[in-house]
């Protein structure tokens, strides 16, 4: 326990926060940081072909320890911390979580309470990881990163267990949807992997979003408010027209399991020139296009209505689905659903709202189901992560090594009955 909280801590206390208006890869240098102390902690434990390339992925083997030759699988976490919310100067506290509210910061009354956030109350009498109330944790991703070491570690320290070839790797920018880009799936020559990127204890994930970005630009005319009838174009009030033509339900807070949503993620302008972003999001392939579609026709509308190139549409897609990838290697989540029950927890399958760096690999031909990594409220103050659940996935991720291994040598050492 000591271990794993300290390797946590002292990562979470480096500012790794992506920029998605960088072009560089990394986008930040705490990335980069964050990436090189960890190779050194990796080269420490001695672990194989431990390297980080110039754009920030860092990669590492720890070998089979047995002769039969088994599937190689892989562990993937991310670097960075979102960009939606500050990570610097993070300051960790561990709390005895006693069931009442927890003070994260006495002088501006921040309070993380089990009336507003009931999934504490589950960790009751545990200890607890959290900010002190002024930035996020860093639990997505670096208790993933974190917890793999530590596993790695172990299996080093019990040449017992047995196991096959191990890789492991780590990504920068997996915030902004960039964590897969430049990964070279050959080179990792993993047969299937996980990605260790989930929230609560127990949960697997191998369902995620269809994903889509929409930049819309609305042009304008201004003219003197005083003389401005059947002249002036408020490109402010055709932004706030085309989301009303969108359905009001279908938002993100008012959406959950496999429902989709559209989401405003900010607005800005004047009369003249306005423009907005969005993301689509459906686990529905189906219902994803069709979310597309309408978008793509309410803004034809508006140009009918407004005249041509008033309203300007750049949507791009950003990942799928990954569940149409894993079934056709439904063992890689048969395996993992084991471990978790081997580790005296309740499996839950629950589909990810949003995507990992998974969901892009699975689609590299990499199937990539997601491991919980144990936190909760990520992207906020909030944020806090249960030291019991950190222990309860180098578990998981021990167990999947060990039980990988059992399977094909018994696999390949049991005769043959006809």
């Amino acid at each position: 326990m000591e271990k794993i909280v300290e390797r946590f801590i002292s990562y979470a206390k480096i500012n790794t926060q992506s920029d998605e208006s960088s072009k560089t890869c990394p986008t930040t240098r705490g990335q980069l940081e964050l990436a090189h102390r960890v190779m050194d902690e990796m080269q420490r434990i001695g672990l194989d072909d431990v390297a980080v390339d110039k754009n920030g992925y860092l990669t590492a083997t720890l070998p089979g320890n047995i002769k039969t030759n088994v599937p190689v699988i892989g562990f993937i976490a991310h670097f960075d911390t979102s960009p939606e919310f500050t990570g610097e100067g993070v300051n960790p506290q561990i709390v005895e979580f006693t069931g009442k509210d927890i003070t994260l910061n006495k002088k501006d009354n921040i309070i993380l309470s089990p009336d507003r956030f009931p999934l504490l109350k589950n960790y009751t009498g545990q200890q607890i990881i959290t900010t002190d109330g002024n930035t996020l944790l860093g639990a997505d991703d670096k208790a993933g990163i974190a917890e793999i070491i530590t596993a790695m570690e172990f299996l080093k320290e019990h040449p017992e267990i047995p196991h096959g070839k191990i890789r492991i790797g780590f990504t920068p920018d997996e915030e902004i949807g960039r964590g897969a880009d430049r990964f070279d799936v050959q080179a990792f020559g993993a047969e299937f992997a996980y990605t260790v990127d989930g929230s609560g204890i127990g949960e697997l994930e191998y369902e995620n979003f269809n994903a889509a970005k929409a930049k819309i630009t609305i042009n304008g005319l201004n003219v003197h408010p005083g003389y401005s009838k059947d002249k002036m174009k408020n490109s402010i009030l055709i932004a706030m027209e085309l989301n009303h033509m969108l359905p009001a339900s279908e938002i993100p807070q008012h959406t959950e399991n496999y429902e989709g949503f559209f989401h405003l993620l900010g607005i800005s302008g004047s009369v003249e020139r306005t423009t907005t972003d969005y993301i689509i999001r459906d686990h529905d392939r189906e219902r994803f296009e069709m979310r597309k579609k309408l978008l793509a026709k309410s803004i034809d509308y508006l140009n009918l209505k407004y005249g041509e190139q008033t309203v300007d549409l750049e949507m791009m897609d950003q990942y799928y689905n990954m569940k149409e990838k894993i079934l056709p290697v439904f063992h890689v989540v048969d395996l993992a659903l084991k471990a978790i029950q081997a580790a005296g927890i309740t499996p839950k399958t629950i589909p990810i709202r949003g995507g990992t760096d998974g969901s892009k690999l699975s689609y590299m031909d990499l199937p990539c189901p997601n491991l919980f990594g144990g936190g909760h409220n990520f992207h906020s103050r909030y944020e806090f992560i249960p030291v019991r659940s950190m222990e309860k996935a180098v578990e998981v991720i021990v167990n999947i090594a060990k039980m990988n291994a059992e399977e094909h040598t018994t696999s390949v050492s049991s005769p043959v009955h006809q």
